[in-house]
Parts: C-alpha cells; sequence; structure tokens
C-alpha cells in the first residue's frame, strides 16, 4: 500500500472502533433485519449503455476543497434528474469531508442506487453503510489482503449489498476475480478500473484499456477518475466500460443536471452504437 492508503486505512480502523463502542455490529445487524433490500448497483449498471454514477465530492487529497456541497440531497436528485444511474457518496471524514449523513441524505432523496465510498476494511463498515441505507460499498483491492477481501465480499452479500470492487493494474484485477469466486455470493462481479494512482495521485488516461482485458468475462466494468464530458464516456464505452463513477466534473458543475445529461446521453449513443443489447 501506499504511504496515503496506509494512514487512511488506519484512520478507517480508528473510526470503525470508535463507532462500534457506540453501536454495536449486533445493533446495527437488528437495526436493518426485515428491512427492504436497497435498489441493485449491479442492476443500474448492467442496463444497456454506459451508465453514469455520479458522486458527492466536497474534496480529494489531490485537489484539496471542491464544492461545498451544502445539501447532498438536492445535488443528488439533480443527478437523478439527469439521468444518474446511481449516485456515490462519499463519506470519509478529513480528506473528503463526507459523512454516513450525507447517505441517508441521499438515500432519501433518489430512488437509484447509492454507493458508499469509504475506505472499508472492517465488517462493522459494511453493515453501517447497510443501515444508512446504501445499496453497495466499495472495496479497494490495493487496501485489502485477500482474505480480508473475500471475507468483506461475503459481509457486503450477507448486508444485502452490492460491492464495487476498485483495481489499478491487472494484477488487482485477478486479485478481484479470484476472492470474488471464493466468496461465492451468487452476485456479478463489478469491477472498477480507477485511473488515479495511489502513489502520485495523477489520473492515467490509459488505464481502464490496460486493464480491462484482464476482468474475466461476466464482470461489470466501471471507469473511474479522470471523466471530464461526454467524449470521454463515449471512448470508454468503446473499450468496455459498462459504467463511469464522475466526481469532480459533476460535483462542480454550474448545472449539475445538465452535466449529467450530457454524460448519459453520450452513454446512451454507446447503446444505440452497439444495437442497445446489454453488455
Amino acid at each position: 500500500m501506499t504511504n496515503f492508503l496506509d494512514e487512511a486505512c488506519a484512520a478507517a480502523r480508528a473510526r470503525t472502533t470508535a463507532a462500534a463502542a457506540v453501536v454495536s455490529l449486533g445493533v446495527l445487524r437488528r437495526r436493518v433485519a426485515g428491512a427492504d433490500p436497497p435498489p441493485g448497483l449491479v442492476a443500474a449498471l448492467a442496463a444497456p449503455g454506459v451508465t453514469v454514477v455520479a458522486e458527492v465530492k466536497r474534496a480529494s487529497p489531490s485537489r484539496g476543497p471542491i464544492a461545498p456541497i451544502p445539501d447532498p440531497a438536492a445535488l443528488a436528485r439533480s443527478y437523478a434528474e439527469g439521468g444518474a444511474g446511481a449516485v456515490s457518496v462519499l463519506t470519509e471524514p478529513h480528506w473528503f469531508c463526507g459523512s454516513l449523513a450525507d447517505v441517508e441524505a441521499v438515500v432519501g432523496a433518489v430512488a437509484i442506487p447509492v454507493l458508499r465510498k469509504d475506505f472499508v476494511v472492517e465488517e462493522y463498515q459494511v453493515w453501517e453503510a447497510r443501515a444508512s441505507g446504501a445499496s453497495a460499498v466499495l472495496l479497494i483491492v490495493a487496501a485489502l489482503d485477500d482474505p480480508q477481501l473475500q471475507g468483506l465480499l461475503a459481509a457486503a452479500d450477507r448486508a444485502g449489498l452490492d460491492a464495487l470492487v476498485e483495481v489499478h493494474d491487472a494484477g488487482e484485477a485477478t486479485r478481484a476475480a479470484t476472492a470474488h469466486a471464493a466468496a461465492a455470493t451468487g452476485r456479478r462481479l463489478v469491477v472498477g478500473v480507477n485511473a488515479r494512482d495511489l502513489t502520485s495521485l495523477k489520473v492515467d488516461p490509459d488505464r481502464f484499456a490496460a486493464v480491462v482485458d484482464a476482468l474475466p468475462a461476466g464482470a461489470l466494468a466501471v471507469a473511474e477518475s479522470g471523466v471530464k464530458g461526454p467524449d470521454d464516456v463515449r471512448r470508454l464505452g468503446a473499450l468496455g466500460a459498462d459504467a463511469v463513477l464522475v466526481g469532480e466534473h459533476v460535483a462542480c458543475a454550474d448545472d449539475p443536471a445538465v452535466a449529467v445529461r450530457a454524460l448519459a446521453t453520450a452513454g446512451a449513443q454507446v447503446a444505440d452504437a452497439s444495437t442497445g443489447a446489454p453488455r
């Protein structure tokens, strides 16, 4: 792991320990027992064309402050109005200025799936996400060893959540596929190829092309980071992306609904070009 990732994961474990001292894992599980299942992220990403996952993102380690976002629910409604198939919500508080309250606000505002995006290293965080109404959690392969990754995939399934498994190279893609098979959840594998290098924090626009062929047949591919407009959506769709996860471009837009609509329209054009058949 990089130094940044080491620090972020250590901070996540400390937050989890503090949260569990107030509300136990057992209490979280009981809170969601019998609750209706959330809308599925896999179903949204498997729709024809390139699905737009629009992100509620206030800040990042690479850029610092991005957008204040005083009302994440209103922003999420704008995303949905523009045609986003899902919303990603950053809940890490230090570098990204997010919280689980943002997830709860967004879940209450839109009917589309909501991804909890954080440095998930403990099963407790999976159940936090479920109790907050999320549909899925992010699992970063570089932050986890193989038993941890397999265990968290299984935990997500038990909680009724999909998982977006983030990779940065072909080796991590292979690890993601192996852990998913070992977890035997019956859920479809969703792999996010992050173009941002975790060491330099720079975006490599060719990263998706370099990794996508290493994904196993049947996996859904999400291109993360560096999407700045419709041309990127069309390019990534032509390379095999089922979805794009877009943060700064839409969070900073003067009209987020218009910005998302332009991306979603480009994604639909990819479906038209391939006769509209689901990937």
